[in-house]
């Protein structure tokens, strides 16, 4: 039959035959991951289970990027673990300090994760890796211990919505605005349980990272994966990544899909998503102006090379407001390193910005950028509920590199061509 690429994923992962949506598989998986905020609570659940070891040590990922470099006392005990696990159970990838990125950005560029793939996460930004054709999608951390003593774990197969993106964007304007504006069109429940799979000759277009930041978000539409055909793009980024054996992947021709979506990008403004929910979308237009006292450039979603080169591009030879704290996260010590060599950071730095280490710090309200009641933040981050950046009476407006840095420099939200 037919099929679709979650059931094609699926399939390649379990002894189960794939037949249709809703059915219970039990499949393998490729790579189990967790943080320094979930992996507490998984490894408290694996000992709870009785596990005497991990199913594969090199296999099991654990990276400390949420509230690292340690931010207080509590979060140093959490590391502390999660290290002395890694280290009792010989797991080969675990992350902290100097190696340590925000771990949806630092897993790709490693080549832990690829085409093919069936990876689980204690957290819900785990499906970032649909952009390079796996199955991935968060899980709570009771479902992660038992991944990570089993090797293994159930699913529902989900039904597809397919999502063909066409047309020709206008500068400024990629996978963060396609993706905002798909959440703007089915809501942040519009996906709830199923596959999003993306296509289309804009998708076909897109850089590899630019799926990512699209794949990334598919959660914030209730996606259980967000999911990108692995094509030839994609197999140059994981070679460049160190792996070998990685196949070309598409949906069979006839898979049967739930519903199709169809995005035109021709025209299309960049998006912003306004407070409190990455579905109330609106064009840049209907809100430019409002001002704005922290700017965030960095997470899972926008922290890759592309973004510091689009939002330098913007920031060179101009001032960041003086109203306006500009924070700048590359999401890897790699992207690190390769900003400071491009040159990258002597703009920010010479616009005024900050430049702060790999970590997911403001996103999640956690470090290095929390609001106070009454501040407004724009972030190239992937949410904007209320307090999720700190005060409870606090704004969270979501947008792309650009936009971030030309509203930046203005205090109010601004479309780059403006300045």
């Amino acid at each position: 039959m037919p099929r679709t690429v979650a059931q094609k994923l699926l399939q390649r992962h379990s002894d189960d035959t794939v037949r249709e949506a809703g059915q219970i598989v039990r499949c393998r998986v490729s790579l189990v991951l967790a943080n320094d905020i979930t992996a507490p609570l998984a490894i408290k659940s694996f000992r709870a289970m009785g596990a005497a070891d991990v199913f594969d040590k090199d296999k099991v990922a654990l990276v400390c990027d949420h509230f690292t470099p340690n931010k207080d006392i509590d979060s140093a005990e959490q590391v502390k673990g999660v290290r002395e696990f890694a280290h009792e159970k010989g797991i080969t990838h675990y992350y902290e300090g100097g190696n340590v990125g925000v771990e949806h950005a630092l897993l790709p560029e490693l080549g832990l994760v690829g085409p093919g793939d069936i990876v689980v996460g204690a957290d819900s930004h785990t499906c970032t890796y649909g952009g390079l054709g796996a199955f991935a999608t968060g899980m709570g951390s009771t479902d992660i211990a038992g991944a990570m003593a089993l090797g293994e774990t159930w699913f529902k197969v989900p039904p597809t919505i397919r999502v063909e993106i066409n047309g020709t964007p206008d500068a400024h304007v990629g996978g963060k605005d396609y993706i905002l504006n798909l959440i703007g069109k089915i809501g942040v429940a519009g996906a709830l349980y199923k596959a999003l799979e993306f296509g289309g000759s804009a998708v076909d277009a897109l850089t590899i990272e630019g799926r990512m930041t699209m794949a990334n978000m598919a959660i914030e539409a209730g996606g259980k994966v967000g999911l990108f055909a692995a094509d030839a793009k994609t197999l140059e980024y994981t070679r460049a990544a160190g792996r070998t054996g990685d196949e070309l992947l598409s949906a069979d021709p006839g898979a049967s899909y739930e519903r199709v979506v169809q995005i035109d990008v021709t025209g299309m403004e960049p998006q912003i998503a306004c407070p409190h929910l990455p579905d109330n979308v609106h064009p840049v237009s209907e809100v430019r102006d409002v001002e704005i006292h922290q700017v965030v450039i960095g997470s899972c979603t926008n922290g890759r090379i592309e973004d510091m080169r689009e939002a330098a591009a913007i920031l060179k030879g101009r001032k960041v407001s003086s109203g306006v704290r500009c924070i700048v996260l590359p999401a890897t010590p790699r992207i690190w390193r390769q900003s400071m060599d491009e040159g990258l950071f002597a703009i920010f730095m010479d616009a005024g910005a900050v430049i702060g280490p790999p970590t997911c710090g403001p996103c999640l309200g956690g470090h290095m950028g929390i609001l106070a009641g009454g501040e407004r933040a724009l972030a190239t981050t992937n949410r904007n509920f209320k307090g999720r950046m700190g005060s409870l009476d606090a704004e969270v407006y979501l947008a792309n590199p650009a936009v971030a840095a030309a509203s930046a420099v203005t205090g109010i939200i601004t479309h780059p061509k403006d300045l």
